[in-house]
């Protein structure tokens, strides 16, 4: 049976919306873009090494992270965005190993990695790979209205994740979520559910 997918897409794909499908079809879900807000939180743990790395001017009133400040940073240098990996990944590790490892050997676990692609690890920690596409201009327009961003934004996000090319490359299965209904969509998760949730991993 198949025990670890691993389920990334771009930006705007509609990624969580079918994290939220396979839990309801019974799935652990470890989100490693929730660990990583988490993490990066007033009182969060990895709050010293980023305010000692980038400085006060990061630093929201309350303590946390100032996601747009740094957004603006990591955008403009390769170097800083290295930096902030350095701190976060060893730390989203831990987390989501820890997660994965309490929810017992029997949980068919889902991680949620929006990088999944680009950090190259994953293909051997989990058993199946699940890509949720959709095309640039859509990804523009969800996120657009979703968050106000403003799409010279939402182009620099979409610029620094994988190209959908290679993530379908990756993929073991692809939902393309152009044009579907949430009654669709839930659909197509249900039946890869089914097919994934009887198969071998071998």
């Amino acid at each position: 049976m198949v025990r670890r997918i691993g389920l990334t897409g771009g930006i705007g794909s509609g990624k969580s919306t079918v994290a939220a499908l396979l839990v309801a079809q019974g799935a652990v879900l470890v989100d490693t873009d929730a660990i990583a807000r988490a993490i990066a939180q007033p009182g969060g743990i990895a709050m010293p090494a980023i305010e000692t790395a980038f400085g006060p001017g990061v630093i929201t009133p309350d303590g946390g992270m100032d996601r747009a400040a740094m957004r603006q940073i990591v955008f403009a240098d390769a170097g800083a965005k290295t930096r902030l990996e350095s701190i976060l990944h060893p730390l989203i590790g831990a987390e989501t190993q820890r997660q994965a490892t309490a929810a017992g050997n029997d949980a068919i676990v889902v991680f949620d990695v929006p990088l999944l692609v680009e950090s190259g690890r994953w293909r051997a920690i989990v058993d199946r790979v699940l890509v949720v596409d959709a095309t640039e201009d859509t990804q523009l327009k969800r996120v657009v209205a979703r968050s106000g961003w403003t799409p010279e934004a939402v182009r620099a996000v979409i610029a620094q994740q994988a190209p959908r090319k290679a993530r379908r490359a990756a993929a073991d299965a692809v939902i393309f979520n152009e044009s579907l209904t949430l009654a669709e969509l839930d659909t197509a998760v249900r039946g890869l559910w089914k097919h994934w949730s009887a198969a071998s991993t071998r």
